[in-house]
């Protein structure tokens, strides 16, 4: 599947968000309305292939950029300039935000990508078990991106064809597009439990199931939610799933599609597409005080644009292993073995320790790990009144992280009140950087009161860097924000679209 889908993108580029002036510009694509004619085997595979290639656009930093650093998980380094961003960070952004509008026309091109397949697909005469693998792949996939949409926008138009007065309509709303979601979902649990050679990372019956029941997480359907995912974590072995006792293995592209890989974005070295991470993470103007440089010896094209908060730092024990899997404040020259060492924490989730140019890392961007499920099951479970059952699962995750030391295991009385804060923390530690953090923050009911907490929190760690600014998100954020602005060129091109209250 990397080799596949990278082939394909070398033919169809995306933007990966590479200089400042790259942020700047604009990428317009406000309808999706000219369809390639597919007529045989290999073009249902490459029409379907195509729908994947959306996954990069996003992946490589939208969703992180629109849903991690608005809130307490990431924010900007010194080599991110850009007023856009900026506002994400400061939760001053308006519809006329850049990256929000990206989000939204790259996940409406993946959706047309999905509705030109399932179109064409039937009327292809091919082998008829891969006709259908295909189409479920597709539905998956547009579940994917509506689910996105939805969470993010609430309402949003919900186009299921190709033609014109298919795409250009008014927004419908979010029950219809839940509804849409679950009957693509319930279709694509039929797909394989796992493939081999150039398949692997296409979508799996696993990955539809875990979707499916962070859909009905979401929607607060905590039995359906329950039902679904049991039925997956309770037979993890017949999927192939489980944790890795080194959570650097999820990590690591001998072992990233492995047991804990529900779904993922596959990246690959040159001439395919690297991740972006490595580049956009990386350190650069930390080195400059104390080394009198901006990059590692051996170590090319790190900007240090993206960066945690302090506070979310802080919360990791050092008997934690993620906390030197996660972020490092170390790191070492491939040339001359010279450690380098920081002041301030630096993503290293997609750190390919065998690349030397930053921006070619072969990590792969997970959209959903085994970790995920299990906290979301244990989140219905304890929903559901079960909260012996929540613990278990909870814990699991813990122990793993903490290899078994006695400091990881959760003490107090298992009340839904205490599994609820444990499993939101512990969200929170886990899936850092993954682009889920403002959703989970948004369907708790609870932005407002964490963002004020966060303001006050990260202003108080006088080596992070502009962290006195923090406290602006008090005076800035707005009730409105527990949904996205429409973007304003959405609008203007759309008149039958209508902006979000509050925006």
């Amino acid at each position: 599947m990397k080799k596949i889908i990278c082939i394909l993108l070398i033919l169809i580029p995306v933007s990966l968000f590479n200089s400042c002036s790259d942020f700047l510009e604009e990428n317009p694509v406000d309808r999706y309305v000219v369809s390639n004619v597919y007529t045989d085997q290999s073009g249902a595979i490459a029409s379907v292939t195509s729908v994947y290639n959306s996954l990069y656009s996003l992946y490589s930093r939208l969703m992180f950029l629109v849903f991690d650093l608005p809130v307490d998980d990431e924010k900007n380094g010194r080599g991110m300039p850009n007023q856009y961003l900026q506002n994400l960070e400061y939760m001053r952004y308006t519809p006329n935000n850049t990256f929000i509008r990206d989000f939204w026309s790259n996940s409406y091109a993946g959706i047309f990508r999905a509705n030109n397949a399932l179109e064409q697909i039937p009327n292809i005469e091919m082998d008829e078990t891969l006709k259908t693998r295909l189409m479920n792949e597709a539905k998956f996939l547009r579940a994917l991106y509506y689910f996105n949409l939805v969470q993010a926008f609430g309402d949003v138009p919900l186009p299921l064809g190709t033609s014109v007065e298919e795409t250009v309509t008014e927004r419908k709303p979010a029950a219809d597009v839940y509804a849409q979601i679950i009957a693509d979902l319930k279709e694509a649990k039929a797909l394989p439990k796992s493939y081999s050679g150039s398949d692997v990372g296409r979508a799996t019956s696993g990955a539809a199931s875990v979707l499916l029941g962070y859909v009905y997480v979401t929607m607060k359907n905590w039995g359906d939610a329950a039902t679904e995912l049991g039925a997956v974590v309770n037979n993890e072995s017949s999927y192939g799933y489980g944790l890795w006792d080194d959570v650097k293995d999820n990590y690591r592209v001998a072992t990233e599609n492995g047991k804990e890989c529900v779904f993922s974005v596959q990246y690959a070295s040159p001439p395919s597409q690297g991740n972006g991470d490595m580049q956009l993470s990386g350190p650069k103007y930390a080195l400059q005080a104390r080394y009198k440089t901006q990059q590692i010896p051996g170590r090319n094209q790190m900007n240090e644009a993206d960066i945690p908060v302090e506070e979310l730092y802080a919360q990791f024990s050092d008997k934690d292993q993620r906390k030197f899997v996660y972020f490092s404040k170390e790191f070492t020259s491939p040339i001359d073995t010279t450690i380098y060492r920081v002041d301030l924490p630096i993503f290293t989730k997609a750190w390919d320790e065998n690349e030397y140019n930053a921006p070619n890392s072969a990590v792969n961007r997970f959209v959903l790990r085994y970790v995920d499920a299990l906290l979301l099951y244990a989140e219905a479970l304890n929903e559901s009144g079960d909260q012996n059952g929540a613990y278990t699962h909870l814990q699991r995750v813990r122990s793993r992280a903490y290899h078994n030391d006695p400091e990881g295991i959760l003490t107090g009385e298992k009340t839904k009140a205490n599994l609820t804060e444990w499993i939101r923390r512990e969200r929170w530690m886990e899936l850092v950087h993954e682009g889920k953090r403002w959703f989970d923050l948004v369907r708790w009911g609870i932005l407002k009161e964490r963002m004020f907490e966060h303001a006050d929190n990260e202003s108080s760690f006088t080596n992070s860097f502009e962290a006195a600014q923090k406290v602006q998100i008090k005076t800035n954020f707005k009730d409105a924000m527990t949904l996205m602005p429409i973007p304003q060129p959405e609008l203007d091109a759309n008149k039958l679209l209508v902006q979000n209250p509050g925006w």
